[in-house]
């Protein structure tokens, strides 16, 4: 299955009009209905409070406005390698719209891609294992990692720990030639993730992420259980379990030269070779690539050789 989801906004003048006649056309012969005090018996006839609770569902749902070839900008392709279905998040950094809503349901094996204009700023993660209210609108619900305040469509970022893609595009208002990607395990690990650009559009436009499950590695001191003694569905960051400096990069041990690796980032390393570990894991694990010149392919849950094709 594939699914084609855009930005939420700008919508191609033919669908804004197409909004436009639908509604238009239904309010009239709501009023129509009214004034004859006449049956509704026209199946594609709606009422007012119908149309309220369906253009939320119409905007948030996975319908694609546009082909990626009608849209300027990056594609972006999320990939479930994942056994289990997922929940992916997407959240934008300098308040450019939402790609994909803010996050949708994405079975095993299943694709979705949307664009991202030039000069975007944001990130992508997993949530798992998360159970949401159909009947209710917006919908939502809660997840067992990476969950974003209990919603579908995600406003915030997801709770700790949890893996990251994270991505500022060249272009735009920036002015910056360049696109710069990394995956960060800095905030956690809950599955595993990778990014693959569609080009070599540069010296250092490669494959960024894991090729081991960190959570079948984890320390007994930084595991998440899904019950207690049971599976680990998560592996917390050092920062986050204990909070103290040396671990946080924060205080005396605030700049590169007094923050170094600790033996619970060197484990995350191992695992996500070319992944933020800690907070000044900068020299190995932030890419680049020539703005406008390539898309990207974030996969959860990525095989070994995933990263040996970058």
């Amino acid at each position: 299955m594939h699914l084609d989801v855009t930005l939420l906004s700008g919508l191609p003048a033919s669908v804004s009009c197409a909004f436009f006649n639908f509604f238009s056309t239904q309010i009239s012969m709501l009023q129509l209905k009214t004034s004859t005090n006449t049956p509704r018996n026209n199946p594609f006839t709606i009422s007012l409070m119908e149309l309220f609770f369906l253009l939320p569902w119409l905007l948030f749902s996975g319908a694609s406005w546009a082909s990626p070839a009608e849209g300027a900008g990056t594609t972006f392709t999320i990939k479930n390698k994942c056994p289990y279905t997922i929940w992916p998040g997407t959240l934008s950094g300098n308040g450019a719209g939402l790609l994909g809503g803010g996050g949708f349901e994405l079975s095993p094996g299943s694709t979705a891609s949307f664009s991202a204009p030039p000069g975007w700023s944001g990130r992508f993660w997993a949530r798992t294992r998360c159970v949401f209210a159909s009947s209710s609108l917006p919908p939502n619900g809660s997840c067992e990692t990476g969950d974003c305040g209990g919603a579908l469509h995600c406003a915030v970022g997801g709770v700790p720990p949890v893996s990251l893609a994270e991505f500022t595009l060249g272009g735009g208002g920036n002015g910056a030639a360049k696109d710069f990607y990394d995956v960060s395990l800095v905030d956690g690990y809950n599955i595993g993730i990778g990014i693959r650009p569609s080009a070599a559009a540069g010296d250092n436009c490669r494959y960024a992420g894991c090729v081991g499950d960190l959570n079948a590695q984890c320390p007994a001191e930084l595991r998440v259980a899904a019950d207690p003694g049971g599976e680990t569905v998560a592996c917390r960051s050092a920062c986050d379990a204990f909070g103290s400096p040396e671990y946080c990069c924060t205080g005396a041990h605030g700049s590169p030269a007094t923050c170094g690796p600790t033996r619970y980032s060197q484990l995350f390393k191992a695992a996500c070779p070319a992944a933020y570990s800690y907070a000044y894991d900068d020299a190995t694990s932030t890419f680049t690539c020539t703005a406008g010149a390539t898309d990207y392919l974030i996969t959860f849950c990525p095989a070994t050789d995933d990263a040996d094709k970058a």
